[in-house]
């Protein structure tokens, strides 16, 4: 019987490990490690062009999709997919034997269009072209949940993602179950919340502002949040299923473990360190967060209360929202890299 860290997560509780943005032997690794699923981003392109080991051969991709491809971002949007489909097809066989509740490889669209609905629905489609098992990946920014709206009906496979805010992830939860209850279809919904990302931001935020804060407290902000995020969605009987992403620290896997949730982590820097440390399997997710912790983040970090109260942002402010900025940063940095690569190999 397999006995690594994450088999016996598994095995011991409803906790599971998907992996992100791998390589194909990271996948390997993963799948031969546990993962039930796999995400990726657009950074992902730029990511591997910029791979020791894998760098030729993505090359050689682009190079064949830019003579097929005169426009550039049809160029960049195609190479994602034909990037991604190796990996789906090596999650195939899990998919297959879970009758679908399992083996997802979640994609993308292009960041620099996720501003409009129609773009998102078009790209969505466009992408569950790659493999049976893709789970369209889909902002929850006001644009991103026009777009939600239109492929639930549709019974597209959705990972909703972008999520820092209790208040995103209530107005997702409410429009999956509305149109759901409406059209009468059910796909699948994950729920993605983005802890260390949120910790990043608000670690610079203390940084620029000279903000008097315990290293101590501020550490759990993020995973304070998403504790809250869970206990809502599991008190409101929710049907999506929690996905703890933008993993910084080890915590951010060991803090999920017990919750019926997905944390989807890198392989190098994280999911090796784990199966090294090979640490304890212990609940930790519904060990409560002190009052008095949440009470200095909550009056010394504007952008952690506004994440923390249900209230807190408005659909309108999804978009905006310090924490998505910075997340979304990543993205349109390097998925304008990789339209600049094309420019130059034209």
């Amino acid at each position: 019987m397999n006995n690594t860290y994450f088999h016996r997560v598994r095995r011991q509780s409803p906790t599971m490990f998907w992996i992100n943005n791998p390589t194909s032997a990271q996948a390997d690794l993963a799948l031969e490690h546990g993962a039930l699923g796999c995400t990726n981003n657009p950074s992902y392109t730029q990511k591997m062009l910029d791979h020791p080991e894998h760098g030729v051969f993505t090359k050689q991709v682009l190079m064949e999709v830019l003579e097929e491809f005169g426009d550039n971002r049809q160029a960049a949007i195609e190479f994602q997919a034909r990037m991604v489909k190796p990996v789906a097809d090596k999650f195939m066989p899990l998919f297959e034997k879970s009758k679908g509740v399992h083996g997802w490889v979640s994609i993308q669209g292009d960041p620099l269009a996720d501003d409009n609905a129609q773009d998102i629905v078009k790209q969505a489609l466009d992408n569950l072209k790659v493999s049976p098992n893709i789970c369209c990946k889909i902002p929850v920014t006001e644009p991103g949940l026009e777009a939600i709206e239109e492929l639930v009906p549709l019974n597209v496979p959705i990972n909703s993602t972008e999520i820092f805010g209790v208040s995103q992830m209530v107005a997702l939860a409410e429009t999956y179950e509305k149109v759901a209850r409406e059209s009468g279809k059910y796909p699948m919904i994950y729920m993605s919340h983005i802890a260390g990302i949120y910790d990043d931001y608000l670690r610079n935020y203390v940084k620029e502002n000279d903000v008097q804060i315990s290293p101590d407290v501020l550490h759990q902000a993020g995973l304070a949040v998403a504790r809250k995020v869970y206990k809502i969605m599991t008190e409101r009987a929710y049907k999506c299923t929690f996905i703890g992403g933008g993993a910084r620290g080890l915590h951010h896997f060991t803090e999920m473990v017990g919750g019926r949730v997905v944390v989807t982590i890198n392989w190098r820097g994280t999911a090796d360190k784990l199966l090294e440390q090979d640490p304890p399997v212990i609940y930790r997710l519904f060990n409560p967060v002190s009052d008095r912790v949440i009470d200095e983040l909550m009056e010394k970090l504007p952008d952690f209360k506004r994440g923390y109260l249900e209230d807190g942002l408005s659909v309108e402010e999804f978009e905006d929202f310090g924490p998505v900025q910075l997340f979304k940063s990543a993205f349109t940095s390097s998925w304008s890299r990789v339209l600049n690569i094309i420019k130059e190999q034209r």
